[in-house]
């Protein structure tokens, strides 16, 4: 029996900058998560640090190297998608993942391809605004103190230069200060003042998605022009801390320094990652007739992916060193059924390998979010402890692909719906009123309960 696996191990902290990281230490981070995928996870690293190197090239060249955008191809559940959440997670750069699909040609009903850098932008500003924030977040607890100190303990009329007066009252506000500090003046209400910063709402008076309209123009004139009238409001100290806080926070950071910095961050460090790029790719052959709309969004997607300028709410971005990352299983369709001209900005082409037995063993026991831990948190919620032996973990894995191979094959997904089936009576059971302090799943519990799976030749009565 192999020792529990613990979910309580305590994961390093996320990477402020994954550009700066050489190759193969982006390939180690992305092997806490993801499972093989050597080539993907290569190409992705080559990419993402091309981006440091460019930065640090002569100014001569530099606008001149472009980034090589990566086609991934292979069957669903193999970890595409997990790629793109991981890189969304490391990058410490402006990233936003689209999908294809959602897109329609400019004229129709629907979202055109400019709004995925309409999203990055919104994206990168949101990333740096943060980081703002976090830097002067002392400086605004500070200030939010001593408002909500003069809130408690409002001033005087009496005699400003009554120096005794004014040595009690400082002595009575520090005391205050350590109450409000040490949390025993939470349950006490305070009256204060909260301008809208959402007044009117903008977002009400802007144009519908989709269509070609100056986000900014009148909205943001009228949000100007209309006065933002305070509202007082009772609220206890740990909601006033709250409000006030975002109200300094919004003093103490400069938006248009901020607005300035993530429009550069787009332009020379975003990453656009397209999902399901093969649902927009249209059959050739006799029996495949035209398609407006997917061959409209391939036209429309090309000039983005080629380098174009966008406009936003915000201001123009050019698109020219914005890395792109498109994924598809391409089960029906081929790369080459895109039109040519897309085909060519996407040069590098990787195609990720179907997942086998052995690698569904690896996958239920070394990333840092293995299926099986999540189990053992959700089972641990209930005070009881969940452990799996290596027999039992094998067990799985071999039902999970057989499940592939005898139908669909929906790749590492397919251990969801095996673990679900085989912790479902447990985990209805739980709680049992603390009868069930400590369970083990062998290799002899999984045939048992797996076992009609396993025998049925129709395995979609069991497992979808």
């Amino acid at each position: 029996m192999t020792e529990p696996l613990s979910p309580d191990a305590e994961a390093p902290p996320p990477l402020p900058w994954l550009e700066e990281l050489p190759p193969r230490q982006i390939v180690g981070e992305l092997d806490r998560y993801i499972v093989g995928q050597a080539a993907a996870k290569k190409a992705i690293a080559i990419a993402i640090r091309n981006r440091w190197r460019r930065g640090q090239a002569p100014d001569a060249i530099r606008n001149e190297i472009t980034p090589s955008n990566i086609i991934l191809i292979g069957p669903t559940g193999v970890g595409k998608t997990e790629i793109a959440r991981r890189l969304a997670r490391l990058a410490g750069a402006p990233f936003v993942k689209v999908e294809a699909t959602k897109f329609t040609e400019v004229g129709y009903v629907g979202r055109d391809v400019e709004a995925m850098i309409r999203d990055l932008v919104d994206m990168a500003i949101g990333l740096v605004r943060t980081e703002r924030e976090e830097e002067v977040l002392p400086q605004a607890e500070a200030k939010v103190t001593e408002r909500l100190l003069d809130l408690l303990l409002p001033e005087s009329d009496a005699d400003p230069d009554d120096a005794e007066l004014k040595g009690r009252r400082e002595a009575s506000r520090e005391k205050l200060r350590a109450m409000l500090l040490d949390g025993k003046l939470d349950d006490k209400e305070v009256e204060i003042e909260v301008i809208p910063p959402n007044y009117p709402n903008p977002d009400a008076m802007r144009a519908p998605e989709g269509m070609d309209a100056p986000e900014s123009s009148f909205a943001d004139w009228l949000m100007d022009m209309l006065p933002k009238k305070p509202k007082r409001r009772l609220a206890k100290i740990p909601d006033a801390r709250r409000i006030l806080e975002d109200e300094e926070l919004r003093a103490l950071v400069d938006m248009d320094d901020t607005v300035n910095e993530a429009l550069d961050r787009v332009e020379n460090h975003g990453i656009v990652f397209i999902d399901e790029i093969d649902k927009i790719a249209g059959e050739k052959g006799p029996g495949a007739g035209p398609d407006v709309s997917r061959a409209g969004v391939q036209r429309d997607l090309l000039p983005i992916v080629e380098g174009s300028t966008v406009q936003t709410r915000y201001g123009y971005v050019r698109t020219d060193h914005i890395l792109f990352v498109a994924a598809g299983a391409f089960h029906n369709t081929k790369p080459s059924d895109l039109i040519p001209e897309l085909q060519g900005r996407f040069p590098i082409r990787v195609e990720l390998e179907p997942l086998t037995e052995a690698d569904f063993v690896r996958i239920l026991t070394e990333p840092e979010n293995a299926l099986t831990k999540q189990y053992i948190a959700l089972v641990g919620a209930e005070g009881c402890t969940l452990e799996f032996s290596a027999e039992s973990i094998n067990e799985m894995a071999r039902i999970a692909w057989l499940a592939n191979d005898r139908m669909e094959n929906i790749g590492a997904r397919r251990l969801h719906t095996v673990m679900s089936t085989l912790l479902e009576d447990t985990l209805f059971d739980l709680p049992d009123g603390g009868k069930t302090t400590s369970l083990l799943i062998d290799g002899a519990t999984v045939r048992e309960r797996l076992a009609s799976v396993v025998q049925d030749d129709d395995l979609r009565k069991y497992i979808l």
